[in-house]
């Protein structure tokens, strides 16, 4: 609530309007009639009156879905609070993520509130706890276990906090990320090339590195790989896919496909995995069984690990899907501010992907030299 101004020459309609301006504190923001009365204290009645007046002086304007918005620029801009729950400091998608969430956030004077989701169901939950009581004015998370989604949703539903979830879907919220099953056809179909070339088209297995706890979106990539080398593979069977749980995780994905490779003969392996580090994993199992040459492998995001694995001479991982984590901040936080000022905003938005291979990869990083000096220093 503003508040009061007295005096003897205060004209206090002319007053009683100035509060209505001034309840719109961020360019195009979009407020109900009861948005307005709440944050003037003006009764229902003054401000429905006043506002009408404000219209029809061209002041205020009002959309289809009753609400009023300023087409003055805000007397006070409120500055505005976010909440970012990362996912992890664990693996270099999840820091390129949260680098440019920051940078964006900055660069549009967005205040902040980052928290670290450890790739911990229970950790995001008390996250989401902490951006209730900070009374954020929307949050940006990137958390991974489906079974928790609705937990969040509603807790930040019950709190009214718009809420964006990066990549993995929440109940409610606003999906911003990868479209899964068009990457996952991208790298299938780059697998069932590189066998054609190099196999004759003749493959003995099928192994898939999944992330069940993530939920049937993510898996749609999996099932996009599958689907590409099929319609490329036609005499791929289905006694030949397996599919094994890395846990997104490179130790875990080590030590399954370890496990797998001492009970498997197969020679001509394509791996296709839910992301990098996964995929490193499996790469590493195969190095370590002296296999090497029976797979070739497929990551997800092309992060800087997998870039600079693609270029080491010889590599069985032979290329991995862009996400280009790099610009997520510039995209989500503009959603996020269409979001506070009412904008139509879409279901899901998602971000474009590209195939990096050997070929590719100087063309679409060149700079990447300079990102590992900097990690180094």
């Amino acid at each position: 609530m503003k508040p009061t101004v007295s005096g003897r020459y205060v004209v206090e309609a002319v007053s009683r309007a100035c509060a209505i301006l001034e309840a719109f504190s961020a360019e195009g923001e979009a407020l109900r009639l009861c948005d307005i009365v709440a944050r003037t204290g003006l009764s229902k009645a003054t401000a429905f009156r006043l506002l009408f007046t404000l219209e029809q002086r061209g002041f205020v304007e009002q959309s289809e879905r009753h609400t009023y918005r300023s087409r003055l620029r805000p007397l006070n801009r409120r500055k505005y609070r976010f909440g970012y729950g990362a996912q992890s400091s664990e693996f270099a998608f999840s820091r390129a993520v949260s680098q440019s969430i920051e940078a964006a956030a900055l660069a549009e004077g967005i205040e902040l509130l980052v928290l670290n989701n450890r790739y911990c169901a229970k950790t995001a939950i008390r996250n989401a706890d902490l951006f209730v009581r900070a009374q954020v004015d929307l949050v940006i998370d990137f958390q991974t276990d489906e079974h928790s989604a609705p937990i969040i949703s509603s807790k930040l539903s019950e709190a009214q906090i718009p809420f964006i979830a990066l990549e993995i879907p929440h109940p409610g919220a606003t999906y911003y990320g990868a479209n899964n099953y068009h990457a996952g056809t991208l790298g299938g179909q780059y697998l069932a090339r590189w066998a054609t070339q190099h196999w004759r088209g003749k493959v003995d297995e099928v192994l898939l590195l999944e992330l069940p706890v993530a939920g049937a979106l993510p898996k749609s990539r999996l099932s996009g790989t599958v689907a590409a080398l099929r319609s490329n593979l036609p005499f791929l069977s289905d006694h030949q896919i397996v599919a094994l749980d890395g846990n997104g995780q490179f130790e875990r994905s080590l030590e399954v496909v370890r496990k797998h490779l001492r009970k498997s003969n197969a020679h001509r392996v394509l791996v296709g995995a839910i992301n990098d580090p996964s995929a490193l994993g499996a790469l590493r199992a195969f190095q370590e069984a002296g296999r090497v040459d029976d797979c070739a492998v497929m990551g997800q995001n092309a992060s800087l690990e997998a870039r600079t694995e693609i270029r080491t001479a010889g590599s069985r991982l032979v290329g991995s899907v862009a996400y280009f984590p790099e610009r997520y901040g510039e995209g989500a936080i503009s959603l996020a501010l269409n979001i506070l000022k009412g904008k139509p905003t879409p279901p899901a938005v998602f971000v474009k992907h590209q195939l990096v291979t050997r070929e590719t990869v100087d063309q679409i990083y060149p700079n990447d030299a300079d990102l590992q000096d900097a990690s180094i220093a």
